[in-house]
């Protein structure tokens, strides 16, 4: 059974950083790719940033120049650098992955920015 664990969620200011990290049960070149999913109270899940078993990174225009996608294959690990953020990067961050049909998600973690 493939597993996606998440951490480095927080609370933090307007401006601060954090990064996340997304631990895979499987190398994560299995994946076709792998990526950052947002949920804001009352709003559908949002891609965030998402890379590709190739290494081609896709953002939401609202986070390109302040996020970073990266992977560590040796360790089967994902990350997102987050800078300068803001109150409306505010939500429940998914590690998702595509493999087959479903995709693969973990369970969340909180990210709080206030201004």
């Amino acid at each position: 059974q493939i597993q996606l664990v998440e951490s480095g969620g927080g609370l933090v200011q307007a401006g601060e950083s954090l990064r996340l990290s997304c631990a895979t049960s499987m190398s994560i070149f299995n994946f076709k790719s792998i990526g950052w999913y947002r949920q804001a109270p009352g709003n559908q899940r949002a891609m965030v940033a998402r890379i590709t078993a190739g290494g081609t990174t896709d953002y939401a225009d609202s986070v390109k120049g302040r996020f970073t996608i990266s992977r560590n294959s040796p360790k089967n690990t994902m990350y997102l650098q987050m800078n300068n953020l803001k109150p409306d990067d505010t939500g429940v961050y998914y590690c998702g992955a595509a493999i087959g049909a479903t995709p693969v998600w973990g369970q969340g973690t909180q990210v709080t920015v206030s201004s």
